[in-house]
């Protein structure tokens, strides 16, 4: 079974959490996937490895960024009927406050064109109030 067959199947049974694991940086970062009224979360886990500025202590910009495209890529396998795993052709950040080392970020993505060989997605990160992001982006996936 291809690795895209078994994510195919995964999505299938609804199972967003077992394919966020199957993505090594998803476990190096400490991600993990929830769902909620809303859809699909991406929670960034308190980790102390992912500090970039200790003086805050604030996430390091490239964690964060790196759940914003991993909660993009999973709105994705959510909201397409794809036969290839997103590939990512570009993503823009915008860095709005501090993400602080001490508590959990959460993002959320949606999809909003869903086309035959780009796909693009806004995303948004927030810790304890999601009218308070602390990150944004958008991203485009090659569906081809």
């Amino acid at each position: 079974m291809t690795f895209f067959e078994q994510v195919a199947a995964l999505k299938e049974a609804g199972k967003f959490r077992e394919i966020s694991e199957m993505i090594p940086y998803s476990k190096f970062i400490n991600l993990d996937v929830d769902e909620d009224e809303s859809g699909l979360v991406t929670i960034l886990r308190q980790t102390d490895s992912n500090i970039g500025n200790p003086n805050i202590p604030a996430v390091h910009g490239g964690v964060v960024g790196g759940l914003l495209e991993h909660a993009a890529i999973l709105q994705v396998l959510m909201d397409g009927a794809y036969t290839r795993f997103p590939k990512i052709v570009n993503i823009t950040v915008e860095y709005l406050r501090p993400c602080l080392a001490t508590e959990d970020t959460f993002a959320r993505g949606i999809l909003y064109k869903q086309g035959r060989s780009v796909s693009n997605v806004r995303i948004e990160a927030w810790q304890s109030d999601p009218e308070r992001p602390v990150a944004a982006g958008h991203a485009h996936f090659l569906m081809r």
